[in-house]
């Protein structure tokens, strides 16, 4: 145990060693796969709590393995190291990642394919794991990959489905677009440093020009921008919600998706040396909390509700690393790991029981689903940012940090903490209040789905008061509550959920949709991202692939290497005729060769 514990990569190692036998003996085991499974991340939250407990240790957690050497350019290192900030970060992965294999044990009880599921998720805390406690650059990119990889199979777990293939491979390729950022980052780190290890990094970096550590910081924010869905890249979270909601609850609510955010909270000695990339972060995630908080008010699936919360949310936390409050971000991300988790799997138990998603087939659940009720309301209180829940402490001290920097991105949160508690509001009151408006007779869920329920709700409800233990442990500055922020967004948070509440008691819930038709569509289409992508990037890629497959690629390349054939084959065909087997024709050609040979010795001895 204790040589465990001294060696990080048992964090990445014990989760993927275990997808092995869950991949190849998972029938065999039966109704133990998720026993055996959830080993891995206890483990990675066994490490975490010791390491946030043990900080004396801290200097000691560290190692690192000769990855390759380039020639005349020293070599690239993939190690390992844990302080605060990814202990923080791997209690994080190792609660979510237990709780959610616990809920799939009865939410995905009798699915086909068991064994790549609860494969895939040890794979993906593996990864997250790796992106966490990485100690460089690269390792953080190798995991990144990998955690971009277990998301693809995930979304695409029920392959068999059209819109959920759809949405995994809409998923890999948009994050990839952000990737590509990320790895031009490395490589323009890599020539100006010579190491991506972040002591080399953060080291050199006071020394680097202005332009290039602009030029880095920029590139590492499109990359957290691709997998955090931050505009413009935030299209492919909703559709992701195709995937097992439990797969939502896990990646795309608390640990995949908030990589962005501990991308740039640990680049932080670099990045915050870039007064243009914290401006453009800063930006990048008003513009998206005010975006998706608005684009969620309307949607009548309940994951599409979430689904917007949660790049609203991210925005937020966004908007305060631009603003410089790297640990309030951090602070947000851990509170919002809990409720979003919880509210993500409280809708997996009411779709379980209900056989639906959409919320016109909800309504009444708080007396049929009386435990996800309730943590339900705690986990939309805490998302409203009610007092005394952790979304309170969490967002008001983004608020707070943003304000003192940017008044105006300030008011643009606090118009998305307002939309915020109106869409919880709504979607609370359609799915368990009044009437029930479904078909089947929906009941609680069995244990393994009402404990992690609690569980979370517990964490939802008291995390607010750990923010000075947080900020210590990570080595970021924890200021004291601001009366007058408080005071104002939990007023606008009450108003909010008036709001909401009252618009989804009316006798037509989406009343919005007949006054309004072509606004609630913009709204509920995200905007028209999609279409637009559709017609700027899709349509001219795809006729230009046309163009190019009918003119260059058929008309040029296929031609070429087509007629080469062809002209080999018609060569042959001329030179098989000469093989007739007639003796009279071989003598004739033999004694013209003689001839032709002889006149050309002739010809050539006469000038020499």
């Amino acid at each position: 145990m204790s040589v465990l514990l001294d060696y990080g990569w048992s964090v990445v190692l014990i989760p993927l060693v275990l997808s092995v036998p869950v991949a190849v003996f998972g029938r065999a085991l039966g109704r133990f796969m998720p026993v055996l499974a959830i080993f891995g991340p206890l483990w990675v939250l066994v490490y975490g709590i010791y390491a946030l407990a043990d900080d004396s240790a801290a200097s000691s957690r560290a190692g690192s393995v000769e990855w390759l050497t380039v020639a005349d350019a020293g070599g690239l290192s993939v190690g390992w190291a844990v302080d605060g900030l990814t202990a923080v970060m791997l209690v994080v992965v190792g609660v979510v990642a237990a709780l959610v294999v616990m809920f799939s044990a009865g939410y995905m009880a009798g699915e086909q394919g068991l064994p790549r599921y609860y494969a895939a998720l040890c794979l993906f805390t593996a990864a997250m794991s790796m992106l966490v406690v990485a100690d460089g650059l690269l390792g953080l990119f190798i995991g990144w990959e990998l955690v971009g990889a277990c998301s693809y199979l995930l979304i695409g777990f029920w392959f068999t489905r059209p819109a959920a293939a759809k949405a995994a491979v809409k998923a890999f390729l948009t994050t990839r677009v952000g990737d590509v950022g990320l790895l031009l980052a490395l490589a323009l780190l890599w020539r100006e440093v010579g190491d991506l290890s972040y002591a080399a990094v953060f080291a050199a970096a006071p020394a680097l020009p202005a332009s290039v550590v602009t030029a880095a910081s920029l590139l590492l924010l499109v990359g957290a921008i691709g997998k955090s869905a931050q505009f413009p890249l935030q299209i492919w979270l909703p559709d992701a919600m195709e995937g097992p909601t439990p797969v939502s609850a896990l990646i795309h609510a608390a640990t995949m998706v908030a990589a962005g955010v501990f991308l740039i909270a640990r680049a932080w000695p670099l990045f915050s040396l870039s007064s243009d990339a914290l401006a453009v972060t800063l930006a990048v995630g008003g513009i998206t909390a005010i975006g998706a908080a608005a684009a969620a008010l309307v949607q009548t699936d309940i994951k599409r509700v979430l689904a917007y919360s949660t790049i609203s949310q991210l925005g937020f936390m966004f908007a305060a690393l631009g603003a410089g409050a790297w640990g309030a971000a951090m602070f947000h991300l851990v509170t919002h790991a809990a409720f979003k988790a919880l509210l993500f799997l409280g809708s997996g138990s009411v779709i379980h029981e209900s056989g639906s998603q959409e919320l016109g087939q909800m309504g009444g659940l708080l007396r049929k689903m009386p435990i996800t009720g309730v943590t339900w309301l705690i986990g939309a209180g805490a998302l409203a940012g009610l007092p005394p829940l952790s979304g309170f402490f969490s967002k008001d001290e983004v608020l707070h940090d943003v304000a003192g920097v940017a008044p105006a991105w300030a008011a643009v949160l606090f118009g998305a903490s307002l939309l915020t508690a109106f869409y919880i509001a709504r979607t609370t009151r359609l799915a368990f209040f009044d009437s029930y408006r479904g078909s089947v007779h929906p009941h609680e869920g069995a244990w393994n789905m009402r404990v992690p329920l609690i569980i979370l709700a517990a964490f939802a409800a008291t995390l607010g008061f750990a923010a000075t233990f947080l900020a210590n442990s990570i080595g970021a500055h924890h200021g004291a509550l601001d009366l007058a922020v408080a005071v104002g967004s939990t007023a606008l948070a009450l108003v909010g959920l008036a709001a909401g509440w009252i618009v989804a008691g009316r006798a037509h819930h989406d009343l919005a949709q007949t006054r309004w038709p072509g606004l609630v569509a913009l709204m509920r289409s995200g905007w028209g991202a999609d279409a637009f992508v559709e017609r700027v990037v899709l349509t001219p890629v795809n006729a230009t692939s046309r163009v190019l497959y009918s003119g260059a690629d058929r008309r040029v390349i296929d031609a070429f290497v087509e007629g080469t054939a062809s002209a080999a084959r018609r060569m042959g065909r001329g030179l098989a005729s000469l093989q007739s087997g007639d003796t009279q024709w071989y003598a004739t050609m033999l004694g013209a060769g003689a001839v032709a040979l002889l006149a050309l010795v002739s010809y050539v001895g006469r000038g020499l």
